[in-house]
């Protein structure tokens, strides 16, 4: 799975935490999970599939936000099982 995490400005409450997140469900909707915070100023999205970065960034732009930058990382969840598995 792979972690995508987008800085969005703009951002001010809880309303338009939801707004991003409806989004992007919207735009992509094979992803696993979508979180987004309006006082760290990103959104997380974890997905099985690859996301186009740029398509993601439109979308969010399109909503009246600012994505002003996509990274990504490999993710592994973690839990109490995970650590198990790797003895």
């Amino acid at each position: 799975m792979t972690k995508y995490t987008v800085k969005v400005d703009g951002m001010q409450c809880g309303m338009c935490e939801a707004h991003v997140n409806d989004t992007v469900r919207k735009a992509f909707p094979n992803v696993k999970k979508v979180s987004s915070s309006h006082t760290k100023k990103q959104t997380i999205i974890i997905t099985e599939q690859a996301i186009d970065e740029q398509a993601l960034t439109e979308a969010i732009n399109q909503t009246g936000y600012t994505a002003l930058s996509v990274s990504r990382e490999p993710y592994e969840k973690k839990g109490f099982f995970s650590a198990l598995r790797k003895k």
